[in-house]
């Protein structure tokens, strides 16, 4: 349950800044393997008391993780998605919602790679460098559908801009130290909003608040809140354009929408798990089974059986689709990148409907017992069944079922 009184960060002090490890992909696995295991060892506590995880997110932050994929030609790792992909996987299995976090941190570091200039590229890589967090301020609350918005860069004399909106589900930017927010570039004549910037604001910017209230049922402790922006100021300098993205080809959307399939396939992944525990430590078997233990019963196994294949092939689609992007990477044209959206959005039904399932029928081969409270084997359902809301996987089918039919591309968006 949230916190009655939601927790107001505005002026929160820094962290000191400090140089991070540069990983290869099979030390950034390890590593975030490592991590999942501490993580896992207090997830259900921090889920059922809504504990933010502070320490957590500081020590994935030391661990270099979040630099992976900063560009070779800045000091950085820059590792393939295909990488990535896994670390988030791994880490899902551990905490979702610890997963979920730098979701965002990853988004916007690759948004700097389309469209900022060098000299904003140098800034922000270095900062990520030295073990900085991005946040987000993108999706707003109450308006038509996901890519409306209403928070506008007003100007404010040469080379400054003034900041207003609100932003809601603000996923990590109450642990960041700079909060890309999504905003229209003053307005046109007609009062309809300008071009789609992104404004680069400091958490502890004058006229930044971020307000933890966000309760949903699951993915608890991401503090995917809101933000409220009142008359920031925003230099010139830190601002770079989001409207041009998606005037060409890009995998944009196709890496954020991996990244989001690789959260579902870890928490499939862990409910398998902790089932797998559940049965062979403290499950009774049937007595209709004839068998000593649950976890010999035939329909407990064959249970497991069809369980296992349905995660196996959500994993080996989201694989591939982290393949795709990394190959559309390699050699970007429209047709590449749109293929590499629909693996994505293969991998995103697929993991989706794995992750659901699996956390559903954790409760169908552990038995009566797994249900108590105390336990709290339900997160990774509630996990599960929040986490899958971001996106409709019947779009994902509906953009496959169009390219199967008559070979129709999907849109050039940031949601596929």
């Amino acid at each position: 349950m949230a916190t009655s009184t939601p927790l107001v960060q505005e002026r929160a002090p820094r962290r000191a800044s400090s140089t991070v490890p540069v990983l290869t992909a099979d030390e950034a696995i390890a590593v975030a393997g490592d991590l999942a295991t501490e993580l896992a060892a207090g997830s259900a506590e921090r889920d059922a008391h809504r504990m933010l995880p502070l320490a957590e997110i500081d020590r994935l932050s030391a661990s270099g993780l979040l630099a992976i994929t900063v560009p070779a030609a800045h000091g950085g790792a820059d590792l393939p998605a295909s990488a990535v992909t896994e670390v988030f996987r791994v880490l899902a299995t551990g905490d979702p919602s610890v997963a979920q976090v730098p979701h965002s941190h990853f988004v916007y570091v690759n948004a700097l790679r389309h469209r900022a200039d060098p000299a904003q590229q140098a800034f922000f890589f270095g900062e990520v460098l030295a073990g900085k967090r991005f946040g987000n301020a993108q999706s707003e609350v109450g308006s038509k559908h996901v890519r409306d918005h209403a928070t506008t860069l007003h100007p404010a004399g040469p080379g400054r801009w003034r900041l207003e909106g609100t932003k809601g589900y603000a996923t990590g930017a109450l642990f960041a130290d700079w909060i890309p927010v999504l905003a229209h570039l003053d307005t046109r004549p007609d009062g309809s909003g300008g071009p789609l910037h992104v404004a680069w604001v400091e958490r502890t910017a004058p006229g930044v608040t971020v307000i933890d209230d966000w309760n949903g049922m699951g993915q608890r402790t991401t503090a995917s809140g809101t933000v409220r922006l009142e008359s920031v100021e925003v230099p010139e300098d830190r601002i770079t354009p989001y409207h041009l993205t998606f005037e060409r080809p890009q995998t944009y959307g196709a890496f954020a929408q991996v990244l989001h399939a690789a959260l579902d396939a870890g928490i499939a992944r862990a409910a398998m798990a902790d089932a797998a525990e559940f049965v062979t430590t403290k499950s009774r078997p049937y007595p209709d089974a004839g068998v000593e233990r649950a976890a010999e019963d035939p329909l407990v196994v064959h249970a497991f059986g069809e369980m296992e294949l349905a995660v196996r092939g959500a994993e080996a689609l989201l694989a591939e689709a982290a393949r795709a992007v990394d190959r559309a990477n390699f050699d970007l044209t429209a047709e590449t990148a749109a293929h590499a959206s629909l693996a994505v959005a293969a991998a995103r039904a697929a993991t989706s409907q794995a992750s659901i399932d699996a956390a559903s029928r954790l409760f169908e081969v552990a038995g009566t017992r797994s249900v108590l409270d105390s336990l709290n084997l339900n997160r990774h359902w509630r996990n599960a069944r929040t986490h899958t809301l971001h996106d409709p996987a019947a779009w994902k089918v509906q953009h496959l079922g169009r390219w199967a039919v008559d070979g129709t591309l999907p849109p050039n968006h940031g949601h596929l």
